[in-house]
């Protein structure tokens, strides 16, 4: 029996759409943070910020300056990509913290509300498990699953995501459905395993008026 592909491979479990989509929805941005391609989605089309050959703070300037100009202040929910439990202390860790920090502080104070997800619950999200790659090599696991989580959000939500940021692309679109999902608004028709994804993450406490 011959190994699937990396793009042939099948979603655990089947969405099925949630009928025509609302014309009008809360404003909700995903956000794939990282100091070399930072994703940002609001569930219907998605872009990768990429900073070129800056560094420093003229890197964490580009992101934020970035982010700030694409999300409006009106915004009702922005969900962004937490830490991986496993991230571990590596070479770039204390300016992904200043650039998590200066995001949030910047949401904070144009009083946007912010979640934090877990990057294992926008995996379930998207693939209904978190280790969706788990029977393929050890070596291979971690981009067989990015592709899947791309996957699914260009079948599911019809969102292409190519070129050089089409993963953090894609997670930053799971991360804008679950928002939408968690304010009422679910995209598609999900089973409970992937919407059990949502009890993982950290909403914020000032529950925006669209909610539910």
């Amino acid at each position: 029996m011959s190994t699937p592909t990396l793009f042939n491979t099948e979603a655990p479990a089947a969405a099925l759409a949630a009928g025509p989509r609302p014309l009008h929805l809360p404003t909700v941005y995903g956000l794939d943070l990282s100091l070399t391609c930072t994703g940002i989605s609001n569930g219907s089309t998605a872009e990768a910020l990429i900073p070129g050959d800056r560094t420093g703070h003229d890197r964490l300037e580009f992101h934020r300056r970035s982010v700030r100009e694409r999300i409006p202040d009106e915004t009702n929910l922005v969900v962004i990509e937490g830490v991986a439990m496993s991230a571990g202390y590596r070479p770039g860790v204390e300016e992904m913290t200043y650039l998590r920090g200066l995001i949030r502080h910047d949401l904070w104070r144009r009083g946007i509300p912010f979640a934090i997800c877990p990057p294992q619950h926008r995996i379930i999200y998207a693939c209904g498990v978190a280790n969706p790659a788990k029977d393929f090599p050890a070596n291979r696991r971690k981009t067989i699953a990015k592709g899947m989580v791309r996957n699914a959000v260009i079948e599911r939500y019809g969102v292409p995501c190519e070129g050089r940021g089409r993963y953090d692309q894609a997670d930053a679109t799971i991360l804008a459905a679950m928002g939408l999902h968690w304010l009422g608004y679910p995209l598609v028709v999900l089973p409970d395993s992937h919407r059990r994804a949502l009890d993982g993450v950290q909403w914020p406490l000032n529950i925006p008026a669209v909610a539910r």
